[in-house]
């Protein structure tokens, strides 16, 4: 398949036979990886990587991964770079496409990472923005693979804030890939409709389900895959803590929710996550509104069905997947 060129903002954008590929390419590059066998595959070649919100996973996997294949990384900071501030975001995206090869953004809205691919010559890569999360979602399907053998019919439950771009990444990337995709949230949580129909425009194409419900137990009973997030996303004001603990403590996942799921199902979390008070978020949580973990507890967080962190390294093999497929 040729990615040449491409950029990769949301995993709309490719088809599930493109993500299948990408996906068989990471697994390639783990044992890579594991074997300590070399593949500086894009020696000579450049990226920067701009971060207007604060990253581990992400960061790191860039940069590992860039270094892996022999390339060269420029960290900006939220205050490494003048886009937005003194430079425009169309200026900056012809600015740096001149010094580098690919350019990966991690900051707020999809429209400023739709204007730096519109206005750059070279790949531009999402590594978060508020309405989409597609790295974190190939690792997470990689991750689903590596445990069932298949990807296809798994069924799948995110409980929690639906509305993010973990909620909507995750029930597009479900209906590409034919798995059965289920919201456990209050409506007011769920996606928004114009992307609910696109995914289940897409499932029906695919031979899966888009499903929502409020129900805990129809949510959770006979599921592969239970995924949750934290509850407060990042950029959210703090005011809404009180608001949306009161609105999502009926669906933090716990061991009686991993029990209605099927025996050999596991749990998924993108992280970080609020699983105990060991944390300065946690603590002052814990303290303000008396309550020890928010999305999970931590008894799951640190079972056997959990594989976040699984995930987590699957985050650098993915990603070294699409440069490398985007650059190569």
């Amino acid at each position: 398949m040729d990615f040449k060129g491409r950029d990769f903002s949301k995993v709309l954008d490719y088809t599930p036979e493109e993500l299948r590929y990408l996906i068989g390419l990471a697994i390639t590059f783990k044992e890579k990886k594991k074997n300590k066998e070399p593949h500086r595959y894009l020696q000579n070649k450049n990226i920067a990587i701009i971060f207007e919100k604060d990253s581990t996973r992400t960061r790191c996997s860039f940069e590992v991964a860039a270094h892996d294949l022999g390339m060269g990384v420029t960290y900006l900071g939220p205050s490494g770079s003048q886009m937005g501030k003194k430079e425009t975001i169309k200026d900056t995206a012809r600015v740096l496409a001149r010094i580098y090869d690919g350019i990966e953004y991690r900051g707020f809205s999809q429209s400023i990472i739709d204007e730096l691919a519109e206005n750059s010559s070279v790949p531009i890569w999402n590594g978060l923005t508020d309405e989409f999360h597609p790295t974190q979602v190939l690792a997470d399907f990689m991750t689903i693979y590596e445990n069932f053998g298949r990807i296809k019919g798994i069924n799948f439950t995110y409980f929690g804030d639906a509305r993010n771009n973990m909620g909507n990444s995750l029930m597009i990337m479900c209906a590409k890939m034919g798995v059965n995709f289920t919201c456990c949230a209050p409506k007011q949580l769920w996606p928004n409709e114009e992307l609910i129909n696109i995914a289940k425009a897409i499932a029906e194409e695919e031979d899966c389900t888009i499903t929502f419900t409020e129900n805990v137990e129809e949510g959770a009973t006979n599921k592969d895959v239970i995924y949750t997030d934290v509850w407060v996303s990042m950029g959210e004001d703090d005011s809404v803590w009180e608001e949306r603990i009161k609105l999502l403590s009926p669906y933090k996942v716990t061991s009686e929710i991993m029990n209605m799921a099927n025996e050999n199902a596991i749990f998924m979390h993108c992280l970080p996550s609020f699983h105990n008070t060991d944390t300065k978020i946690g603590k002052e949580i814990s303290e303000k509104f008396g309550i020890n973990d928010m999305e999970v507890t931590d008894e799951v967080f640190e079972s056997k069905q959990s594989k976040v962190f699984d995930e987590a390294e699957n985050r650098m093999h993915t990603i070294k997947a699409v440069m490398y497929a985007t650059l190569k």
